[in-house]
């Protein structure tokens, strides 16, 4: 059974006078940090359990995401398809893609694949994949990034398609794709074989890594700003020495999307300090978005917690229970 730290429900009177002074409420269900058992308490083929498990979640989140960049790609397909017919039956030019691209800008503003260069690209997609089959069966295991660089690097369609599936079946990454372009790879390895099958791309390949960083299908999803936040607490913590020099001496690092448990819900706390000279702790919530007040509610919910948790471990005295609070826009 994994080891829990509880927080009292009803912190010691001081406590509670401290933090409704600082107009914090207390929690109306009990709080906990989960706190994961040591490796030496485990059963016997845990090891090869958790091996399987991992593969499998791996495989599952590749597959997901996948599906995400086909229903992407067909969906430029599409958009292309209609740029092309309206073009050859309209008389579309230039100046209606601008205009199209502000309108479905407006309509999308999350979306940054809508620009007027993006949706030309939908265009030339379109044109130069005629065959439906090979944009269901083949495309969809490329990044747009690697589809972009097919459509900019590579003319002969022959060529363009024996690229496409040695990207796939290799997994190359988008940098590594326009390597073996420009070294004409092609005539080494031979002519393209139209007998193309439906593959996923290696589990542990750049590209397989790549597609989960593409910004044109997490905007497409409506992701992205979680995103981003993830990539600000990476990049502090990646350098969390300079970071915690900047904060001023007395902090210490305690964990990263620690867990937390206040009754049936789950949360996790961005990232979690400990000064050691204050004797508090410091809770920081990370945004990649504008202001919102409701932050304060949320930042307020993690300070009780931190706050009950301090109180069952000192001597009841508030000055040992305060909690700063830090909020990073980016």
């Amino acid at each position: 059974m994994a080891a829990r730290t509880r927080i009292t429900k009803k912190p010691p009177a001081p406590v509670a006078e401290a933090r409704r002074a600082k107009g914090r409420a207390p929690l109306d269900e009990q709080a906990r940090f989960p706190v994961a058992p040591t490796k030496a308490a485990l059963p016997d083929g845990y090891g090869d359990a958790l091996v399987d498990i991992r593969r499998r979640i791996e495989q599952a989140r590749l597959k997901a995401v996948l599906d995400a960049n086909a229903t992407m790609i067909g969906l430029y397909w599409g958009v292309g398809r209609v740029i092309l017919a309206r073009q050859a039956n309209a008389g579309w030019g230039a100046r209606v893609i601008d205009r199209l691209s502000a309108d479905l800008r407006a309509a999308f503003p999350d979306m940054s694949g809508l620009s007027p260069r993006n949706l030309r690209y939908m265009r030339d997609f379109a044109s130069a994949w005629p065959d439906p089959e090979i944009v269901q069966r083949l495309l969809p295991n490329l990044p747009w990034g690697q589809n972009v660089v097919l459509l900019d690097k590579v003319r002969d369609p022959t060529h363009r398609l024996w690229y496409a599936q040695q990207c796939v079946q290799q997994g190359w990454s988008r940098s590594v794709l326009v390597l073996q372009i420009e070294r004409r790879l092609h005539e080494r390895r031979g002519k393209s074989q139209n007998n193309f099958v439906q593959t996923l791309p290696p589990a542990d390949s750049d590209l397989a890594a790549q597609v989960f960083k593409d910004p044109y299908l997490f905007d497409f999803l409506g992701t992205a700003n979680p995103r981003r936040e993830r990539e600000v607490e990476q990049a502090l913590v990646d350098h969390v020495q300079r970071f915690l020099l900047e904060l001023g001496s007395g902090f210490a690092f305690v964990g990263r999307q620690v867990p937390l448990e206040v009754g049936d819900h789950d949360f996790v706390i961005d990232l979690l300090f400990y000064h050691l000279k204050l004797r508090c702790y410091v809770v920081v919530e990370l945004k990649a978005v504008a202001f919102d007040p409701g932050f304060v509610g949320q930042l307020n919910l993690y300070l009780s917690a931190v706050d009950d948790g301090c109180a069952t471990r000192t001597t009841n005295r508030p000055s040992d229970c305060c909690c700063v609070e830090a909020r990073m826009n980016s």
